[in-house]
């Protein structure tokens, strides 16, 4: 079994909502492995809180009323990873404050801005 990847929680800003991966996979309706799993496959990002496993919060909505993964994050870190960032450069971009649009990438996902972020994280990858 290959290791879950994680960054250190350090790079959270502080006061950042996450959720353990029992929460995300009863929100998911799929077991903790299948959540690990997401991990594994790059589909998601995450950070280590005191022994265990969080992802912030920012990286979910609701499609039809229920709960998922944003719309937009895998694409998102599929153009990132592709372009050879590591998670955690990719963490401290989400999180980054974008000065043009007055939000970090994370916050902007759950808005009309998600394609832009797609865009600048495309331009910065290339």
């Amino acid at each position: 079994m290959s290791s879950i990847p994680f960054v250190s929680d350090d790079l959270l800003p502080e006061g950042t909502s996450t959720y353990n991966t029992a929460t995300v996979a009863k929100g998911l309706g799929v077991s903790q492995s299948k959540v690990l799993q997401l991990l594994r496959d790059r589909q998601l990002i995450a950070v280590r809180r005191g022994g265990d496993i969080h992802i912030p919060r920012l990286f979910f909505g609701e499609v039809d009323g229920r709960f998922s993964i944003a719309k937009h994050f895998t694409g998102l870190l599929s153009v990132l990873h592709d372009g050879g960032f590591r998670d955690d450069e990719i963490m401290r971009w989400l999180f980054e404050p974008q000065e043009d649009l007055d939000a970090a990438p994370a916050e902007l996902l759950h808005t009309d801005s998600a394609r832009e972020m797609i865009r600048r994280a495309q331009s910065m990858a290339f």
